[in-house]
């Protein structure tokens, strides 16, 4: 009857309707996945001065907002508006509520290019966050789910992360941005040790059926060096003092996470697209950690450790993750069609030319820099051209979501 139902799965065609303000997935998702080819098609221009930045932002600044405060919170909003409904029972936004807040996301990604006051665009931005915080704190709350109580607080902590960033676009404090950038960019791959522990393994665990190695130690050690990571590298930035501090936390990190992905690992993974992608991604993590020992060292550019985050870890986890939730909330099989295998490798291919190409012919920077673009354009747009159909149709097995 399993492989009735799956095979029967695969040829039922999408159903008729509409259904992307169903759950906070579908609209978050598609909008990151079209957002993201977007922006860096933008950046791209930016570089070759086709186009300018919005007024009052500079070029790379306006970059790293975007990427961090548009996109990633775009995944991140549709993924806990989704996954709160699943750990406490209770009923998230959707409908009306949840086209509003998708309105509001929407207005911070726009404002700016019209010809507004940036404290106006600022304050849309700025709201959506603590919306989304407060959606998902009150049934975490209510169901007094204390292992999950970070969240709330990791979205506070982004909160303020992007106010610093407007702060120092209103005229406030021009370290204010870099250091609003860098907590974002930390708290974001705190947010995704967490998550990432939990669910790696647990997919590895159920698609393979073996249990995979998790020591205890490693598991506590891998948020708490990530944390502290993130402390030692905003007094960094602030400070201008502490490097040798940051070496060996940066160093004690990336063995930690090196440590606990070993742990994880099973031969059988690289067999399965949406199991193999979400274990690369994690590995970005663990590299952004060890450059992150270098640039402090003075051996390495910080910028390789900036895109081993943003364009690895955030870049291939993300996708990897939106490509399986999607599945799995429409009703489908947890199989990836075909051309995300390719967007997978396409993805992990421009982290690889953002980080190692500078790193090992810093002549050709450039060239990379529009490598890597063009291939993070190229996994996105399969994204949102395969998964677009999944996320605004109802789910194919007649459930609610």
């Amino acid at each position: 009857m399993a492989l009735i139902s799956i095979e029967e799965s695969r040829q039922k065609p999408p159903p008729n309707g509409f259904a992307l303000f169903a759950l906070g997935f579908r609209p978050f998702f598609l909008a990151a996945g079209m957002f993201a080819v977007i922006s860096m098609g933008l950046w791209l221009a930016t570089l070759q001065g086709a186009i300018q930045a919005p007024a009052g932002l500079s070029p790379t600044a306006w970059h790293g907002h975007e990427m961090l405060f548009g996109y990633a919170v775009a995944v991140i909003a549709g993924f806990l508006l989704t996954a709160t409904q699943n750990w406490t029972s209770i009923p998230m936004p959707k409908g009306g509520p949840l086209a509003a807040l998708f309105a509001l996301w929407l207005a911070g990604r726009l404002l700016p290019y019209l010809p507004l006051p940036h404290a106006v665009s600022a304050l849309v931005d700025l709201a959506f966050l603590p919306t989304v915080m407060l959606a998902v704190l009150r049934p975490v709350l209510r169901t007094k789910q204390t292992r999950n109580y970070a969240f709330p607080v990791m979205l506070l902590g982004l909160t303020l992360a992007n106010a610093l960033f407007h702060a120092s676009a209103l005229g406030y404090g021009p370290a204010y941005a870099p250091a609003g950038l860098k907590l974002a960019l930390y708290l974001i791959v705190l947010m995704m040790v967490v998550m990432g522990g939990r669910v790696i393994p647990y997919f590895t665990e159920r698609r393979l059926n073996s249990p995979s190695s998790k020591w205890t130690v490693v598991e506590w050690l891998a948020p708490a060096t990530t944390l502290a990571l993130l402390a030692a590298a905003l007094a960094v930035q602030l400070l201008d003092r502490g490097y040798a501090l940051l070496v060996v936390i940066a160093t004690a990190a990336a063995i930690v996470h090196a440590i606990r992905l070993a742990g994880w690992q099973d031969k059988r993974l690289w067999q399965v697209p949406l199991l193999w992608v979400l274990h690369l991604g994690y590995g970005w993590i663990a590299v952004g950690f060890a450059l992150d020992a270098f640039a402090a060292a003075g051996l390495a550019s910080p910028f390789l450790a900036l895109h081993a985050y943003a364009t690895g870890g955030i870049g291939v986890l993300t996708l990897g993750m939106m490509a399986r939730v999607s599945l799995g909330h429409t009703g489908r099989i947890l199989e990836a069609p075909r051309v995300m295998a390719w967007a997978f490798a396409a993805i992990n291919l421009s982290a690889a030319a953002r980080v190692f190409g500078p790193l090992l012919m810093p002549a050709q920077t450039a060239l990379f820099h529009q490598l890597g673009g063009v291939l993070w354009i190229a996994a996105f747009a399969a994204f949102a051209v395969v998964y677009a159909p999944m996320l605004w149709h109802p789910r194919v097995d007649g459930k609610p979501g």
